[in-house]
C-alpha cells in the first residue's frame, strides 16, 4: 500500500477525504448528513482506496490543528474501515448499497462505470436482456468498449442490437432511468458482491500463473513467515501435477478440447506416472503416435514447456466452470464429481 506524501499531487476528493478521517467520526458524521448520496460516493470512494497518509499532509490540509493531529501519526483509509464508519452516521442498507458501487468499477457515473467492466463480463449479463435495452446500454458507453462488447455477443443477437441502435432516436428521460436502475440493482449489485474475493484465493490464482521456480520459491517463502496461509494457498492451487488426480473421463475431455500441438510439449516435461495417465485413455494408435512425437522432438525449451502446461490446467479449468468436470478443492473428500 503506498504512502501518500507528496501534498502537491492530492486532488480535491483526496482533501476532503483525508480531512475527513482526521476529524473523527462524530465531526464526519454531521459532514456527511449535509452531503447527497453522489458526493458520499466520491468521497467514499476516495476514502477507501487512500492508504497510507503521511502526518506532514495532514498537519497542512488541518493546520490549526497541527498539535492534536500530528500526534496521530498516519491515517490508512481501508473499505472496512470506510464502511464502519459509514454505519455509524447512514443505516446499513444505505452503506450496503453504498459499499457495493465503491467496491465496483471507478467511474463518476453509471455509464462511466461500465466503461471500466470487462467486454466479456458486460456481454454475459446483456445477453440475457432485450435487444432495445443492450441498444441503450451501448449507445451511452464509448465506441470502442460498445465494439468489443458486440464482438462478444452472439452474432444474431448482435446484429438485432444494431439494427434497433441504427433506428434508435432520442432516448426518453424515464427509459435511461429504468435502465440505470436496473444496471444498478442487479448487475452491479451482483459485481460487487462476486468482487468480494477470498484474499487466499486470489493469491492462489496469481501464484499459479507463475512459471514454476518463481511459484516455488514464493510458496517456500511464505511458508517460513506464514504456515496457515501457504496450506490454504496451496491446497486452491490447481496445478499441472494435479491432473494426475483426474479420472479417465475427464482426462479424455482434456484431449478432446486442448489443442493438439500443446499436448507432446505438455507431456515432455512431464513426470512418467502423468504421461502414463493419459497415454492409458487414448486409443492404442493414438498413444503409441504421441509417444513417437514426444521422442522425436528433442530438446524443448523449458518456457514453452511449462506455457503448454499451464494451457492444459486452463483447459481443465474452463472444463469445470462449464461443469463437465469438478475440480476438488482439496478437502480430500469426493475430490471429483462428473
Amino acid at each position: 500500500m503506498r504512502v501518500r506524501d507528496d501534498y502537491r499531487t492530492l486532488s480535491g476528493a483526496e482533501k476532503a477525504a483525508i480531512l475527513l478521517l482526521a476529524v473523527g467520526e462524530d465531526q464526519m458524521g454531521k459532514l456527511f448528513t449535509l452531503m447527497d448520496d453522489e458526493e458520499i460516493k466520491e468521497i467514499s470512494q476516495t476514502m477507501a482506496n487512500l492508504g497510507t497518509v503521511a502526518s506532514p499532509i495532514i498537519e497542512r490540509l488541518v493546520i490549526e490543528f497541527a498539535e492534536q493531529i500530528s500526534a496521530t501519526g498516519s491515517l490508512v483509509g481501508t473499505y472496512e474501515s470506510t464502511e464502519r464508519l459509514l454505519v455509524k452516521v447512514l443505516g446499513s442498507e444505505r452503506v450496503n448499497n453504498l459499499m457495493e458501487e465503491i467496491r465496483g468499477p471507478a467511474g463518476r457515473t453509471m455509464w462511466d462505470k461500465l466503461g471500466n467492466v470487462n467486454e466479456s463480463v458486460l456481454a454475459n449479463y446483456l445477453k440475457n436482456e432485450y435487444p432495445q435495452t443492450v441498444a441503450v446500454v451501448l449507445s451511452k458507453v464509448k465506441p470502442d468498449h460498445a465494439g468489443r462488447v458486440l464482438t462478444q455477443l452472439p452474432e444474431s443477437f448482435a446484429m438485432e442490437v444494431v439494427m434497433r441502435m441504427l433506428r434508435m432516436e432520442a432516448v426518453q428521460k424515464d427509459v435511461l432511468d429504468d435502465v440505470e436502475r436496473t444496471l444498478r440493482n442487479e448487475f452491479f449489485s451482483s459485481l460487487a458482491r462476486t468482487n468480494r474475493r477470498d484474499s487466499h484465493e486470489l493469491i492462489a490464482e496469481i501464484f499459479n500463473s507463475l512459471d514454476r521456480n518463481t511459484e516455488t520459491r514464493f510458496i517456500t517463502a511464505l511458508e517460513e513467515r506464514n504456515r496457515d496461509s501457504a496450506d490454504k494457498i496451496k491446497a486452491l492451487m490447481f496445478t499441472f501435477e494435479d491432473l494426475g488426480k483426474l479420472d479417465g473421463a475427464a482426462i479424455q475431455a482434456i484431449l478432446r478440447t486442448a489443442e493438439k500441438e500443446k499436448i507432446p510439449i505438455a507431456l515432455k516435461g512431464a513426470s512418467e506416472t502423468l504421461r502414463d495417465l493419459f497415454f492409458s485413455h487414448m486409443s492404442e494408435r493414438a498413444g503409441k503416435l504421441l509417444r513417437e512425437e514426444i521422442a522425436a522432438m528433442g530438446p524443448i525449451r523449458l518456457k514453452d514447456v511449462e506455457e503448454s502446461q499451464a494451457y492444459l490446467v486452463s483447459v481443465a479449468k474452463d472444463l469445470a466452470a462449464r461443469g463437465e468436470i469438478v475440480i476438488s478443492d482439496g478437502s480430500g473428500e469426493d475430490e471429483l464429481v462428473y
